[in-house]
């Protein structure tokens, strides 16, 4: 049995961990709580399928608190794109930014009627997390749709707070202080950032500004629209491209590099360098063209080479 079947439907999930040697994920808890823990599971599970599958192979005492917090980024992640008008995206932001201080107050209001919320207050109740980086992955998201990337510094710097921040809490929720580990996680989340930056191209509307840096685009004399037209042997878009795409490279490899003060019972958390590797392979293979139907169909072996880098603790 593959992780791919298991992940089919997530509701079943737990029925099935036992034969991947995991631990039902709603044991001891009652019908509420199994609501909660089911519901971000199921949103995790829709929106950042290749997370949940990494998610599922985590330390079964830790899984269900790393589904709240990816359930969390999922919820403001997804604003951008299921609101049209960026004043009524704020208003949203602003409930989760304000909910935050709710989930570390004891004397919480309205986080018991909101599922995530009170799986988010779960998690806080049982690590000592910090507060700032969860109001980091909010603040991060509240930039305009037309809004461009000047270079790609500020396109590495977003990725940090948007991605990174995520692996710094799951760090916590491990509970692990170390520098070493810290900036072997920081890289991986800058890799992995830029290439969700990437893959989000093709779906970007014309009225919204495309992850290509200005200073790259304008090096190689390219505008927003080539970009977004996308047509066959373009070399300055796949310049573009490229230049982008080498730079997650680079944050991967470092991240590597840095894996030798990884301690082996936390590369499980690093999981996720095995799909920006494989992403970053098949785009190579495409000629960097973001439309490729290799790139746009989802990878259905990623399951199992998550579970022989799990079972060989590397990444």
């Amino acid at each position: 049995m593959t992780l791919q079947s298991i992940a089919k439907n997530c509701r079943p999930v737990s029925q099935y961990l036992p034969s991947l040697g995991l631990k039902r994920f709603c044991s001891n808890t009652n019908k509420t709580d199994k609501f909660s823990e089911n519901y971000c599971l199921n949103l995790v599970q829709k929106h950042d399928h290749e997370n949940f599958l990494c998610t599922l192979l985590l330390d079964d005492k830790k899984r269900r608190n790393v589904f709240s917090v990816r359930a969390f980024n999922v919820e403001i992640a997804k604003i951008g794109s299921t609101v049209s008008e960026d004043a009524i995206a704020k208003m949203k932001l602003k409930f989760w930014f304000d909910s935050i201080d709710k989930c570390f107050n004891d004397k919480s209001s309205y986080v018991e009627d909101h599922p995530v919320l009170k799986e988010i207050k779960n998690t806080t109740n049982q690590h000592k997390l910090s507060k700032i980086y969860f109001k980091r992955l909010v603040t991060a998201r509240d930039r305009p749709s037309n809004m461009s990337f000047i270079t790609i510094k500020d396109l590495e710097d977003y990725a940090e707070q948007t991605v990174s921040t995520i692996f710094y809490i799951i760090l916590e929720i491990y509970g692990v202080k170390d520098i070493n580990v810290d900036h072997a996680i920081s890289h991986l989340g800058k890799a992995q950032g830029i290439v969700n930056l990437i893959r989000s191209i093709p779906f970007r509307k014309r009225s919204e500004a495309i992850s290509i840096p200005q200073e790259i685009l304008n090096k190689h004399g390219v505008s927003q629209e080539r970009i977004l037209r996308d047509k066959v042997d373009d070399k300055g878009v796949e310049e573009c491209i490229f230049e982008v795409a080498t730079c997650a490279h680079q944050h991967l490899e470092k991240s590597r590099q840095l894996s030798k003060h990884v301690p082996r019972s936390l590369t499980e958390i690093f999981l996720p360098a095995v799909a920006v590797q494989r992403y970053l392979d098949r785009l190579r293979k495409a000629n960097f063209r973001l439309t490729d139907q290799n790139l746009l169909k989802r990878d259905n072996t990623l399951p199992i080479a998550y579970y022989w880098s799990k079972l060989r603790s590397k990444y």
